[in-house]
């Protein structure tokens, strides 16, 4: 997959207003692929024969829970989270997948279904895509950034060809446009990452070493709406605000927020699967061993948009839309008060929480 883009936000403490916690949040952006956002879950299950990507086949291993948002009929994902509280999303790519290589979508869904940590992330991705550009490179080759989140660190990670340049994030927030987001902060690389760009005739060698300026591709934005500012003052609310007012901007697809815990408590995930997130509202998913969520929210066989999507475009936001705000702030309200009184535990009471959420939305809709 081609093209896939996203402008995501992360906020770490000091700034959450619960501490010990990593809000992300990311507004998928019109591009190359479908305009239609599924959100599927995905048990977790053991090794058994090679797995299928959409243009690669890799070798079986056991996957946690996952759920992931993704374009409608890719088998990967552009944003997603697993049951160990690691998060990962797509916030860049270009340039064509190479025939029998591993594509940036392939890899978030990948990286979640094997990945216990934001670090071992990081292992995993870089590890899946070694040699997953052409031989030698240029600035041609197939690009792709993510950000990958756990409850306690955040990582970004770019990939250029077989090159790549990995930075841990240590400011405590962060605003990312399409682009590659790691500049001359390279904790993390692929061997010998200088000598090659510079072989490559990417690099000159002089001065130090910026990867995302070398490909001329910055990925830093403004924050939009009101900027993290006083210590524990961001949380549910605020991200949903900067995500709406980046949508406001520019054409925006299907949004996807995950409050880490990185405390031992429950992290919740909040998806809108339908576009704009300024007529859209965010449903939460909780992992637990009896997680489910509405079919609504995948495309059936045969078709190319799901239910919910089809409904969403004929709505009418202006009779609807205050109606599904008040909704959305009372399932907020409710699910902190929830998490607030109860231990990292899953708790079979959110099993369906998703599910109820999404299927009380389409009522609006009908």
């Amino acid at each position: 997959m081609s093209g896939i883009c996203g402008e995501a936000f992360v906020v770490l403490a000091p700034l959450t207003a619960t501490a010990q916690t990593v809000i992300y949040g990311r507004n998928g952006l019109a591009g190359q692929g479908s305009d239609v956002s599924e959100v599927h879950f995905y048990p977790a299950s053991e090794a058994s024969g090679p797995v299928k990507c959409d243009s690669a086949e890799v070798d079986a291993a056991a996957t946690f829970s996952v759920i992931l948002s993704k374009p409608a009929g890719v088998w990967g994902a552009e944003s997603g989270s697993n049951e160990k509280g690691v998060c990962i999303g797509l916030t860049f790519s270009e340039g064509h997948p190479v025939d029998g290589k591993l594509n940036a979508t392939d890899l978030v869904r990948l990286g979640l279904e094997r990945a216990s940590s934001a670090a071992e992330a990081v292992d995993v991705l870089t590890s899946l895509s070694a040699g997953a550009g052409p031989d030698g490179e240029s600035k041609d080759s197939p690009k792709a950034a993510f950000v990958i989140c756990d409850g306690s660190e955040v990582w970004l990670l770019n990939i250029v060809g077989s090159l790549w340049a990995a930075q841990k994030v240590t400011s405590s927030s962060l605003a990312l446009k399409p682009g590659l987001s790691v500049g001359a902060q390279i904790d993390r690389s692929s061997d010998d990452l200088g000598e090659k760009l510079k072989s490559g005739g990417l690099w000159d060698g002089s001065g130090e070493l910026n990867f995302g300026g070398v490909f001329g591709l910055d990925a830093t934005r403004s924050w939009p709406g009101s900027e993290p500012g006083a210590e524990g003052s961001y949380g549910l609310a605020q991200i949903f605000e900067s995500l709406r007012a980046a949508g406001a901007d520019q054409k925006a697809l299907s949004s996807h927020v995950s409050v880490l815990s990185g405390g031992g408590g429950l992290s919740c995930h909040w998806f809108t699967a339908t576009p704009d997130p300024l007529e859209s509202v965010f449903k939460p998913f909780v992992f637990t061993p009896g997680a489910k969520i509405s079919p609504l929210t995948k495309a059936p066989e045969g078709e190319s948009q799901t239910l919910l999507h089809k409904l969403h475009g004929n709505r009418k936001w202006e009779a609807v839309g205050d109606l599904l705000r008040s909704l959305e702030g009372t399932c907020v309200d409710e699910v902190n008060r929830f998490i607030s009184e109860h231990s990292g535990e899953p708790n079979q009471e959110l099993d369906e929480l998703m599910k109820d959420c999404v299927e009380a939305e389409v009522k609006f809709y009908r």
